[in-house]
């Protein structure tokens, strides 16, 4: 029974000292937290978009119908 101890002991330091999987998870801790910042900014920033959209085509407009005036 001693031995059980001593070999389970052994694997938790080993499992503790190991930091293989460590990066992996860091990494796709990061990756998510950068797409839903891109999300919120995209969200946010419809608006905006929208309006410099409609301004162009409107001016566009003015323009191609002044042109063929």
């Amino acid at each position: 029974m001693q031995s059980w101890f001593g070999e389970f002991g052994a694997s938790m330091c080993a499992f503790w000292r190991e930091d293989g999987g460590q990066d992996l998870i860091e990494y796709t801790l990061l990756l998510a937290f950068v797409c839903l910042a891109s999300a919120t900014m995209f969200i946010k920033s419809g608006g905006s978009i929208k309006s410099i959209w409609t301004t162009t085509n409107s001016e566009l407009a003015a323009a191609a119908a002044s042109a063929t005036t």
